[in-house]
């Protein structure tokens, strides 16, 4: 027995990447189903943090401090070794009462108004759930799409309750792929990955064991085994009695999942921990694979990929689900602008263009960041030291930026543009600076009377970004909303400004003059900016509206 319905948009795969893609649709009022294969939210930790980019969308969609509080109980620590056993190494190193900070914290103060946390998948899922929910969107566990087919003017795909067998026809206007590295549907249309390919085969398994006493005061992040019996790679969850241990096998030597029920696994964990007498609660035991394929299309017809089904990585850079939610919440405000008749179609088009190029990046950065066998790279070695230096700018989910045809080109003149960034850790290193396709400059800034970032500004709609001398610029804005029914928040940044701060701060931050300003689309990228007051700003600022939007 089937029923047919209809969505505005379809997403294929419930974890991490595609329930952040139905909070980002709703945040611009769109609708969304949510359809995931497995009974309910992942079971397993996987991934284990979220970078600042990251809490920065989850800021912007109003989840930050329940994201915060899902992850409230882990204990973050820094430290990646290598040894005969844990024990061995971990009992060599001195114990500390210091706290550890996240990666780069410090440096982040100038970047962005937050920092990433420590939080697994299987803690955030949930969270991502409900508020999903709440928001008005679907969510359907133990459902699976078994066909999809599109045309010129939507898509359709069959669904099918894998309890009770009913099968629904669901008609929707777009659909997003977050379905997985093996992604059915990237398959289905025939589209092919490159790249490194598998890496290493490894057993990732989850258990528990009372490790407190041995490792309080020296936690640790990551911690890579080799011995004749067993090689694999610990990875702390909370420090103290919840951990997973990634072990290598090897197809090529016969060996196969099946080789390690869970009794073996408990006997070769206690080798890898030097602990004979230590008892040991498996969890459960997930084969997966190394590997770094990148798709060569994350576009076709109506059908979108993201996350693993678009850009599959190692997870040694932190990049893989945080490059997902990138990818779905620069997708969303497409989405939510061609449905709602403000923008062309061909601004979906920039969805691949913008993120693909991010992905392989990561992708490469990622599989660097590995050794022969897949697992990261500890030895101490020039390659090593190189492949850190590469990942380095991109750990906190910042330091790319985009080139479409939505992103309005600017003369920057014989030096580049060089002449016009500040020397400050965000234009230098990571090239957030104001210029079209980077994301916009953090500045924290006090907007009547409350203290809030210059990114908080961003999310649903595009916003106008003025010098102190730039009220024209504002102006011109608010005329053109009235007249094109568009939505662009402007205002003045200045000391006596709409947004407060010295005079100055901003202009050098984003690169232009007191009369200059900068546009911003929903998703916090810049796609224009003007250094200088003109003649006659409204013409100038609506072609680059038009130009972000696609409107011919």
């Amino acid at each position: 027995m089937s029923s047919e319905t209809h969505i505005p948009v379809l997403i294929i795969g419930g974890g991490i990447v595609g329930l952040s893609a139905s909070l980002s649709l709703s945040q611009h009022a769109i609708h969304s189903l949510v359809v995931e294969r497995h009974s309910g939210t992942s079971i397993h930790p996987r991934a284990r943090s979220v970078n600042a980019r990251t809490m920065e969308l989850y800021r912007s969609l109003g989840i930050e401090e329940r994201v915060r509080e899902a992850g409230a109980s882990l204990s973050g620590a820094g430290g990646i070794y290598s040894g005969p056993s844990l024990r061995e190494v971990i009992e060599a190193k001195p114990r500390s009462d210091k706290p550890w900070k996240f990666p780069l914290a410090g440096l982040l103060a100038s970047i962005s108004p937050v920092n990433g946390i420590w939080v697994t998948q299987d803690m955030l899922e949930p969270v991502l759930v409900d508020v999903a929910r709440e928001r008005g969107g679907e969510a359907r566990f133990h459902t699976e799409c078994i066909s999809v087919e599109q045309t010129d003017d939507g898509v359709t795909a069959t669904l099918k309750d894998r309890g009770s067998g009913r099968t629904q026809i669901v008609k929707a206007d777009y659909l997003i792929a977050a379905d997985g590295a093996n992604s059915p549907i990237r398959t289905r249309l025939q589209i092919q990955s490159t790249g490194r390919g598998t890496m290493g085969h490894l057993l990732n398994i989850l258990f528990h064991a009372d490790l407190k006493s041995l490792v309080a005061g020296r936690e640790f992040s990551l911690c890579m085994v080799d011995r004749p019996e067993v090689s694999g790679l610990f990875t702390s969850i909370n420090n103290s009695d919840r951990w997973v241990f990634h072990m290598l096998y090897s197809p090529s030597k016969g060996q196969k999942p099946a080789d390690f029920p869970p009794e073996r696994c408990k006997e070769l964990l206690r080798l890898a921990l030097g602990m004979p007498e230590v008892e040991v609660d498996i969890k459960s035991i997930m084969p997966w694979e190394a590997a770094a394929r990148v798709a060569e299309r994350f576009q076709k017809g109506r059908i979108f990929l993201a996350g693993d089904a678009a850009h599959q990585m190692p997870p040694w850079a932190g990049q893989g689900a945080n490059s997902g939610i990138s990818d779905v919440y620069n997708l969303a405000w497409k989405l939510a602008a061609v449905l709602k008749g403000r923008a062309g179609r061909a601004l979906l088009e920039t969805y691949e263009v913008e993120r693909l190029p991010v992905g392989r990046a990561a992708a490469e950065a990622s599989a660097n960041a590995a050794d022969e066998r897949g697992v990261i790279a500890t030895k101490k070695s020039f390659k090593t030291a190189a492949a850190l230096f590469q990942r380095i700018h991109i750990m906190s989910g910042h330091g790319y930026h985009y080139a479409s045809k939505a992103i309005c080109p600017e003369d920057t003149g014989p030096l580049g543009g060089w002449s016009w960034r500040p020397w400050t850790l965000p234009s230098l290193f990571l090239a957030i600076d104001g210029r079209p396709g980077s994301r916009v400059p953090h500045l924290s800034v006090e907007r009547k009377e409350e203290r809030v970032s210059t990114l908080d500004l961003c999310g649903k709609s595009f916003v106008l970004l003025a010098g102190a001398g730039g009220a024209s610029w504002v102006e011109s804005a608010r005329k053109m909303c009235s007249e094109l029914d568009l939505d662009v928040a402007a205002y003045c940044v200045g000391p006596e400004g709409d947004l407060v701060l010295p005079r100055g701060v901003f202009e050098s931050a984003a690169g232009v003059y007191s009369g200059g300003a900068i546009l911003v689309r929903p998703d916090g990228f810049v796609v224009w900016r003007q250094r200088r007051p003109v003649s006659d700003s409204q013409p100038e600022l609506q072609r680059a509206v038009k130009t972000a939007l696609c409107i011919q």
